[in-house]
Parts: C-alpha cells; structure tokens; sequence
C-alpha cells in the first residue's frame, strides 16, 4: 500500500495519553492530535501515521485543528459497559457528535468525516443534518464506519472454516447495532457454505460480537484494538482512493436509496471524492432477505431518533 500523496487526517475526541475518549473524563473536553500520512516504504502496511505536532486541546482550538484536513475521523464518545446497548449511549454521544460535525461543517466543509461514535445508526443522520443547517452537505464524503462488522465477519468464518481471515471477504449490511448487522455470507469470497443451523449461530454470533467483547472485559470498556485495526482499515482505503486507486471497496453506513430506509450500509467503490458508487446490495438468499427485512423497522426508529435529535438542540 502507498500513498501517492500526503493528505491530513485529524482524528478527533482521542487524547494523548489514553486514546480514550476525553468525554468520559471527569472534566469533559474535546481534543484532537493532527496526523498526516507518509509514504509507506515497501516493508511498512499500513503506512505508518507521523505526528505533526502536540495536538489540540478543548473548543476553542478546535478551528485550528480542523483546518485545511482532507478526513476527520470521529470516534469520541463514552464505551458500552455490560448491560448496555449501542443505543443507551445516545444521549451522551450525540451531543458529542453534533458539536464536533458543527465544527466540521464550519471549517473543513469539504473533508471526508468518518464517524466511528456509535450509536452509528443514529450519529450518522446527526452528522448529516447538521452538515444541512450549514449548508455544506455532501452525501458522499459522510461515512459510518462498519467496518469493525466486516472484520468480526472475515475472521468468524475463517476460524471455522481453517482459512485465512486476510483473504476472506463478507459483506456486512444494513446498518451498525445488534440485528440490523447483516453479514452476507451467501457473498462470502471465497464460496462457503454452512448448515442452516451453523450459519444461524454465526451470524448471531457476528451481530452480537461488541456484547461479547464487552462482557468479557467485564466493565472495562468496548472493543478498542480490533475497533482502531478496522478504523484505520477503513481510512487508509479512503485515502487510497483520494488519491487515485481504483476499485477500493468498502461496506459503509451512508446517505442511501437502497431500501425503504434513508440511511443504509452497502458494499461502496470509494473515488477521489467520497463515495463513487454505491455497489448496491446484490443477490441475497432467503436467510439474509428475511434478516433485511426484520431489520428495516429498527434502523428506521435509530434514524429518526438521530434526525429529531436536531430538532432539541438549540
């Protein structure tokens, strides 16, 4: 992998010291550290990220910090804890979320804005009409990052079926909280195949992966490696495409006409300016057209939610 030319990433709502999200810290700010990437050498995937300076600290460095950046990444919120769904973070992170995209819209209007802080069903919708109170709104340069399904997905299957999780590709769709995860596996590369009542284990086990993650830490947080691995997946190929590869594909949350629903992950080939083409969501099989189905009144409501959330802000 390399990168034809540099671009400035900023990853916003991360500290220095602990990478956790500065909002869950006892005096709640938003910080922010300027990365930019640099050409990989032969040996180095992913390339590797050089630090430019000491960072930002609190709101009134954050038009500083956003200036001029290509992509801002978004992962700042509070962490699931057991007992709690993506959803129950909603009133914290979407406050967070709304203030940052604010910025966003006001001093990097043209940036890629990649959003990791769940719930995603709903940050994203957030995300969008804030960028529409501005007046900037550009549906193709506003992701949710799923990417962190797709991983869970590739390395499930390959476990079971003794191959390589790097060369396993599952689709994930829908949307980014408990059943509306479709992975779909009827479009696994390579071809695989499981019993009904297998395949029914697995892909419960793939929608409910984050619970389990969280369980076993047993109060300590969500996922955080495997989420930063998928993260930076995500924004190195968003960056390829920036700058010029073709034919990078990758499943994402967007703006969507896919479904009934206004919002919807698909497999999408990323270009020079966001998304290029939405590959759509295929042929599916009975299994998976009965899951998307089930699927579509949740992800209505989480949509909603995010877009009438505008609505009490002042």
């Amino acid at each position: 992998m390399t990168w034809g030319a540099l671009r400035s990433v900023e990853v916003v709502g991360v500290t220095c010291l602990s990478a956790a999200p500065v909002s869950a810290r006892r005096r709640p700010s938003r910080s922010s550290h300027a990365f930019r990437p640099r050409p990989a050498c032969q040996r180095c995937s992913p390339p590797q990220l050089q630090h430019l300076g000491p960072g930002y600290l609190g709101p009134e460095q954050l038009p500083d910090c956003l200036k001029g950046c290509d992509v801002v990444v978004i992962p700042a919120g509070v962490p699931r804890k057991p007992g709690m769904t993506r959803d129950d973070l909603f009133n914290t992170n979407a406050t967070i979320v709304a203030t940052l995209a604010a910025a966003c819209a006001q001093h990097c209007p043209e940036a890629m804005i990649c959003i990791i802080a769940n719930p995603v069903n709903s940050t994203i919708p957030i995300t969008a009409e804030v960028f529409k109170k501005h007046g900037v709104y550009n549906p193709s340069k506003i992701f949710g990052v799923t990417t962190l399904d797709i991983v869970r997905a590739n390395t499930f299957v390959a476990e079971l079926k003794g191959l390589d999780p790097a060369r396993v590709n599952v689709p994930v769709i829908c949307g980014h909280a408990g059943k509306t995860i479709i992975p779909l596996i009827s479009q696994c590369t390579p071809k695989v195949d499981f019993p009904q009542d297998q395949l029914t284990a697995l892909t419960g086990r793939i929608q409910e992966a984050g619970t389990e993650v969280v369980k076993a830490k047993a109060g300590a947080g969500s996922a955080t490696l495997s989420m930063a691995y998928a993260g930076a997946r995500f924004i190195f190929s968003l960056v390829d495409a920036m700058n010029g590869k073709e034919g990078v594909v990758e499943c994402s949350f967007v703006k969507s006409q896919e479904t009934e629903c206004t919002y919807f992950s698909t497999p999408l080939l990323l270009g020079k300016k966001g998304i290029e083409k939405n590959l759509g969501i295929g042929q599916v099989s009975s299994f998976e057209e009965k899951m998307i189905s089930d699927a579509i009144p949740e992800l209505k409501a989480s949509i909603k939610k995010g877009e009438d959330f505008l609505k009490t802000l002042k």
